[in-house]
Order: structure tokens, then sequence, then C-alpha cells
């Protein structure tokens, strides 16, 4: 055997010369060289992988530091023996981690779900002998038999193939199946264009064929997607990174700044260590926020939530903020920008080109009246057409482009039916190697032979054409002109013609079109964009996101499609073989200046992906089929079609696209951004009730006076607070303009130079105002715990106003909207101004937290505090937002 495995030019060799290659023949192996092949290539087969044991998936949830994080304030509240506390936080932990761990469970079954793509039997030729076999057991050289229906089992060369179509949606995303011939193609032809091949996993649409193995297993290209698809790491998400490095960076600053107030306190100020350590408690307690884990995590949660209510299935929590940071978006074309659903967009004869409206297969509301020439065309396409379009729902049974024929010709006044009722005598189906099909009808004029096909060999077999007045002498060139129009402008060309035959016919053969045919004319076929598409496209060109088509179809068509989207004006536009002729040094700036990707292969689109994320890009993909599994678990966003999707596409995704539209995407990449504004929001709402309250014990330590507020009313401050106003921030609305902002910068931290500058001014603020209330409140003449008990009560209101001021970044907070609130806000504040109230005024609260009553003066000046406050804030907000460019 001198080329065991020949699947790299396999194509562009004759059937003959890969059999001698193969040490086979047109009869099959014999069941003892197929026996010992098996033993030397292996099953026909994908490797699995050995599972990761349950127990080190599990544990590995806990290992990352938003989990330290959390488990690091569940310590500082069991430190004050508040278990209850403590206990809430620990079950967030284990909630967090099984949810985890179901979801890794699931991507593992990425893989399994390819394996379950390929057929289980197989027909073979051995030993001369039609048999069955366990596809396991195919190996190269055999020699397998298909036929509609079947699951192809491996990669094959065609030996024979007899009106072979094949469906290989899952390998080049096409939404039209292929014909297959036998004959060789160019050694370079992309892979949707390899006719004389029969892929792993595709599918027979209709005829029969056999053909030779030529891979099996990890060789075939089905394998070779489904090891690259082990070999893509997951990536971690923009969100999780920043978690990560922010949770890092705050415990170790809270834990060392713990540390040396501890040894400042017992050192130099003379503390007993009890004493030091309950003031470093406090100040931990303080300043750690236990609650913020748990609040993004709702947060994610709720923008889960209405993503779903925008068809966008959320699969794993992280991809719904990471959306919001998206800035390029990779759509595939068929289905997700386009309707999938194909269309007479011109009809052409001799007299002139009729333009035919509306998009799909709904025929209604787009009539129009053809000229004779022009009637005659569309009656002869429905009668040689084998499609049916059902009215309900307008849904094609058979080949789309007759589908389309027949919505076009109910447009054009025809029925269908009737037109039908002219008894056809006699077909010759449709067959890749003739690329055409002929009926012979019964007509009142006699009978009448109808020809449809492609317009390059209709022509070869015209002598005239139809013309106003009768037959013209064929224009060719004219033909030829209007054909390259339409191509153009990316429409897929029928050409049709007829033949009066002799009386009394009542067969047709092969001979019976070869020639003296009358052309009729040609039509030019579109899947059109989606209307919505359209205008989410224009919609991402103002938020600043960038689109680019991967697709398999041809360029032409792919680059009309574009400018019809105003995906650009003058799309640029790359082929995979342009891109396998670009060095590596040049591939990444070709990739970003390119609009349009065709005829790609699995291995273009992971590449395309890998370089737009070289330049700090955050990538979203869209995919159905297998081809797109690798490039969707690369991405930053995989997102899978719900509708065509495939299995592997779907576990290789973390979001599934529930109506396969990309302006639901559009609507998710919105949820995305308010998601993350409001997980900011919680953020910046959060640190400065915590930094105010840890200023208020260091300076107490560090000035050596009595603490304004005790550790017991620190806590008592955070579990009102965090369980309320804190959570009610991840219920906000989007504020207005979200989609006028350009994304926010890859690298840009969860603390931006504003809110960075905001936390730490509004510290130092409530520090200020707190330790001012509390030495009043002492001059006064107050008991220490009336003070503290006014200090308590200060912050509180201070955080309530606050909370209307951070509800939005990106504008004045004193508008009608903004200072009416929102339902959750009303609520949240009055179950705060309840437990401020018990805290102040119950006797079992008093005793417990060692709080006080005050008066009705007190609550004013409180209250008044709190509107200086807003009023402040509302002013630093104005004067400085437009420093910081945290966009």
């Amino acid at each position: 055997m001198t080329d065991p495995c020949p699947t790299a030019d396999s194509h562009a060799r004759p059937a003959a010369a890969i059999l001698a290659a193969l040490d086979s023949s047109a009869s099959g192996l014999t069941a003892a060289d197929a026996a010992a092949r098996l033993a030397r290539h292996g099953p026909n087969s994908l490797p699995d992988e050995a599972p990761r044991p349950a127990i080190l998936r599990f544990l590995g949830q806990f290992n990352n530091a938003l989990i330290w994080f959390m488990l690091a304030g569940a310590t500082a509240a069991a430190l004050l023996s508040h278990y209850i506390d403590a206990g809430v936080i620990m079950a967030v932990v284990i909630v967090n981690a099984v949810v985890g761990f179901l979801q890794e469970g699931k991507a593992e079954n990425a893989l399994n779900a390819i394996r379950g793509m390929i057929a289980p039997h197989a027909s073979v030729l051995r030993d001369g002998h039609r048999v069955s076999v366990g596809v396991a057991d195919l190996v190269p050289g055999d020699v397998v038999l298909i036929e509609a229906g079947d699951r192809v089992p491996a990669d094959l060369r065609l030996i024979s193939a007899r009106n072979l179509l094949i469906d290989e949606a899952i390998l080049t995303g096409e939404s039209v199946a292929s014909s297959k011939a036998t004959d060789p193609v160019a050694a370079d032809a992309a892979l949707g264009d390899r006719r004389p091949m029969a892929w792993s996993g595709t599918l027979v649409a209709s005829g029969q064929g056999s053909g030779v193995v030529t891979a099996t297993g990890p060789q075939t290209q089905i394998g070779q997607i489904s090891t690259m698809l082990g070999e893509v790491q997951t990536l971690t998400t923009p969100l999780l990174r920043q978690i990560n490095a922010f949770a890092r960076r705050f415990t170790l600053f809270a834990f060392a700044g713990a540390a040396l107030i501890f040894v400042f306190a017992v050192t130099l100020r003379g503390f007993s260590w009890e004493d030091a350590l309950m003031a470093v408690v406090a100040l931990a307690v303080g300043l750690v926020p236990e609650g913020l884990p748990a609040v993004i995590t709702i947060t994610l949660a709720i923008g889960v939530q209405r993503m779903a209510s925008r068809r966008a299935v959320i699969r794993r929590l992280p991809a719904v903020e990471t959306l919001g940071a998206t800035s390029i978006i990779c759509s595939d074309k068929t289905g997700t920008l386009t309707r999938n659903e194909m269309t007479v967009r011109r009809v052409v004869t001799a007299d002139g080109v009729t333009m035919v409206q509306g998009a799909g297969y709904d025929p209604t509301g787009h009539g129009f009246a053809p000229d004779g020439i022009t009637r005659d065309l569309l009656r002869a396409a429905i009668q040689c057409n084998d499609a049916e379009l059902r009215p309900d729902g307008w849904k094609v049974e058979g080949d789309p482009m007759e589908g389309a024929l027949i919505a076009a010709a109910i447009k054009a006044g025809l029925d269908p039916a009737a037109e039908r009722g002219a008894g056809r005598l006699d077909a010759i189906p449709f067959d890749a190697e003739h690329r055409f099909m002929a009926t012979l009808h019964a007509l009142p004029e006699g009978p009448v032979l109808l020809v449809k096909g492609a317009p390059e060999r209709l022509l070869t077999m015209s002598g005239d054409q139809a013309g106003a007045s009768g037959p013209q002498l064929l224009d060719a060139a004219f033909w030829t002109d209007r054909i390259d129009e339409a191509a153009r402008e990316g429409e897929r060309v029928l050409a049709y013609a007829f033949k009066a035959m002799p009386q009394g016919t009542t067969g047709i053969g092969f001979d019976d079109v070869q020639g003296g045919l009358t052309f009729l004319g040609i039509t030019g076929f579109i899947d059109p964009p989606r209307p919505e598409a359209v205008a989410a496209i224009a919609e991402c060109h103002r938020a600043g996101i960038e689109v680019r088509m991967i697709t398999g179809d041809h360029a032409e068509t792919a680059a009309a499609i574009a400018r019809q989207l105003g995906l650009a004006r003058d799309p640029q536009v790359l082929t995979g073989q342009d891109l396998d002729r670009i060095p590596d040094a040049g591939f990444v700036k070709a990739v970003a200046r390119t609009q349009v990707f065709a005829r790609t292969s699995p291995e273009h689109k992971l590449r395309i992906v890998r370089a737009l994320q070289s330049q700090g890009r955050v990538v979203a993909m869209t995919g159905d089929g297998v081809n797109d599994a690798p490039s969707l678990k690369q991405a930053d966003v995989g997102i899978a079609m719900g509708i065509k999707g495939t299995e592997a596409a779907k576990e290789a995704a973390q979001i599934v696209l529930m109506d396969d539209n990309f302006a639901s995407i559009v609507a998710a990449v919105h949820e995305g951004r308010t998601v993350h504004d409001n997980i900011r929001k919680v953020i910046g709402w959060t640190l400065p009730t915590n930094g105010g309250e840890a200023l208020t014990v260091i300076m107490a330590i560090l000035l050596n006076f009595a603490l304004p507020m005790t550790p017991v009313q620190i806590l008592w401050i955070n579990l009102i607070l965090a369980s309320t106003l804190g959570l009610v921030l991840a219920f906000e609305p989007s504020e207005p303009g979200v989609m006028a902002r350009k994304p926010r910068k890859a690298g840009a931290g969860l603390l931006t130079p504003f809110m960075l500058w905001r936390v730490c001014f509004v510290s130092v603020m409530f520090m200020a105002i707190s330790l001012a209330v509390f030495f009043w409140a002492l001059g006064q003449g107050r008991e220490i715990e009336v003070a503290r008990t006014m200090v308590v009560n200060t912050l509180v209101v201070m955080e309530i106003f606050y909370l209307f001021n951070i509800r939005y970044l990106h504008m004045t907070s004193f508008t009608l909207t903004g200072l009416k609130g929102t339902g959750p806000v009303l609520a949240a504040i009055a179950v705060v101004v309840a437990g401020q109230f018990a805290f102040t005024y119950l006797p079992v609260m008093n005793g417990i937290f060692g709080s006080r009553p005050l008066g009705l003066m007190d609550g004013v000046i409180i209250v008044t505090i709190g509107v200086l406050t807003l009023v402040v804030l509302e002013v630093e907000k104005h004067l400085l937002r437009g420093v910081f460019d945290d966009d």
C-alpha cells in the first residue's frame, strides 16, 4: 500500500487513482484485509478522553479568589459570633460551587455530542458482497454505499454519484445541499467545493452513491474538529478576571492593614491585645464587603432572566456580563443575518428584467403582473418542480429554490395546483453531472419538454430564445452579462428552456434534451437579510461594536449580503484560500481590516477568533454547526443557534439563541452592558459604606479615642444595608444611551478611575461626617451610646441618599424618574427605615446592639445631613464625570 490515507488531495485525483493508492477496488476489500487494516488503523471512532474525577471537579470550584474573598467575609462574621450571617455566606459559596460543577459537566459533553453524530452502521462491499458492518469497523479502502437518509459514516472519495445531494451544513454552514459528482476538482478547492468527497457526519439528502473510505476516526474532517475542540482552552471571562484580581488585591490589603493596625494599637497606643483584636475585627468587618460576591452573583442571575425574555438562554453565568464588554461580533450568515428562506429576487427574459418584491416563502402582499414571456417562464418553473409550498406557515417541503419559485408564481397570480394539473408524462431528475432537470407535459398544444438547470448548461443546449414576437436567435453574450450581473449581487441563478415534442411522445431521454431548446430566461435567488438584523447592525455600529461575517458561502454572495445588511459600503472579503496564503506575520492585520470571510473551514474560524483576541478584542462568535464548535469555545462569548444548531455547537457555547436571530444578540449585548453597569453600581455603593466605617475605626485607633461604633453595630449596618439597598441595584433598568457608548476596554478594571475616586471621596466624606456627628453629640453632653446610635443612623441615611446618586453613573439623578425611584428601591428603603426604627427604639435591640432612642430633632438633623450629602455628590458627579474617561 503506497498511500494508506490520502486525505490531503483525494478530491483532486481520479477515483481509480485513490482506489489504487489504497490497494482496493470497486468491489471492496476482503474480510481478512479489512480485519488487518482495522488492527493497523484502529476503530473508526473519536477517542474518548479520561473524565476528570467528579470530586476533583467539585473541589476545583473553590479554587479562585472570589471564593476565598467570600470565605474571608464569612470568617469575619463568625469571629463576631454572627453565625447566621456566616452561614448565609457559606451557603452562597456552596451553591456557587454546585452550579459551577454542574455547568462544567455539561461543557464536557461537547465532544460526546460530536461523537454521537457518527452513524452506528454502514453498508459496505466485502468480498464483492454488500454487507452491513458497524461504523467503528470501517477502514481506509472500504467501499461504502450511501443513499437518501443515510449519515455518511467516514470520509469518502466518491466512485459513483446519481442525483446525489448531501447536506453539509454542519461542516460548511451552507443552507443548500451540496450536489456531488465524481470528477476531480482543484487541489486548493474549499471544503464546500470538493464535490467528489462525502464527509463523515453529513446527511445524504437525496440520490445514491458509493465511495472509498479515505479517512476514519480522528483523521476525518469531523475528527479533526473534535481534536481542535479538545485542544481549545476555555477562557476566563473578563468579569471573572476582574473579580479575581480585585479580590486578591483587596483581601491582601484588608488583612495586611488589619495586622498593621493591630501592631500599632498594642505597641504605640497601649491597647490590650484583647481590645486591639476586637478593634481589628471591627475594622475587618467594616472593610471586607462580605456580601458583595453574593450580590454580584444575584445581579448576573437577574441578567440571565432578562436575557431569557429576549430569547437568549445563558448556559454559563458570567457570560451575561461578558456580552456587555463585546467589541466585535463574528456572525454566521445563513439563518442568523438572513432568513434562511430562498427568495426569487429577479426574473430576466429577452424583453427585460422584473424585480420581485417580498422576502421568504410567504407570497401574500407582493403581487405583480408579469408579461407573456415572464409568465411562461414562471409557469415552466412550477411545472418542472417537485417541491410543495404549504400555506400553513408557508413552509417548503423539498428543495428551497423550488419552493421559492412556487412563491414567486403565486405572486404573479398563477395557481400552482392548476398549472400542475397538466399531466406530467415523464421526468429526468436533477443530476449533479448533467446539472439540469427535465419534465415532459401533455399540454393542449401538444407534448412539451421543460428544462430547468444551470444557465451555462442550458445555453449550450439552446438554439434560440423566446421573444415577444416569437423565437429569436440566441444572444449568448446578452445572457452571460445578465448572469454575471446577478452573480455580482450574490444571487444563485437558474435558467429555463422548453421544446415542443412530436405528438404521441410519452417519454424522454437525455438525447431529447441535448439540443434544439428555446431559452426562456433566468431567475436570481437570494436568501434575504432579516430586516431586524439590518437595524441591529446599525445599532452595533452606534455602540462601537464591529460586526464580521464568517460564512461557508461564496465570496460574491457573502459580499452582496454584507452590503444589503449595511455591514460595510464596500466590504473587504477574504476567502479561506486567501487566508491560507497570508503569512503568519501579516495574518492579524489582514483579519483586522476584513469584514467578510467566505468559504472558511473550522481552522480558519478558529484562527480568525484568536487573531482578533490577540488585539485585545472581546469577541462574540455565533455558529450552528459542528464546524463552529472550536471557535465557539475559543471566543469570549460563544453563541449557538437554538433552532438549527447542532448539539455540539450548543454544548461548546455559553449562550443559545432560541430564535436564531442576530437582533437577539444585540439585545443581549444591551442587557450585558446593563448588568455590568449594575455591578459597578453595587461596588461603587458598597465600598464607600465599608470604607467609611473602616476609616472611622482607623481614626479612632490612630488618635486614641473611643470607637464611634462598636463591632456589633458595624455588623448591623452591613447586614441591614447589604441585604436591602445593596441588592436593589441588581434590579436597576438600563440607563438612557447604554448602547450609544463605546465598548469598555478589555483590560479595564471594575474600579475605573472615576469609581476609584468616588470610593475614596465618599469614604472620606462619610468618615468626616460620622466623626463630626459623634463629637457633636458628645459635646452636647450625650451618653456615648446615644452618640454611637446617631452615628449609625447617620451612616444609614447617607447610604440611602447615596443610593439615589449612584443609580445613574452617566447622568444626573435630579430627574423625576431618578428621584421617585423604582419599586424595589422604595421597598428596600421601607425595610431599612423599619429596621433602623427597631434598632433605635426597641428595647431588645437596644440590649443587643447597645443603641439608645433618639429625639425628633435628632432625626431631622440626620435626614438633613442625608439631603445635603446627595446635593454634594451630585455636584461632584457633574464637575468630575467628564474628567475621567471610564467608557
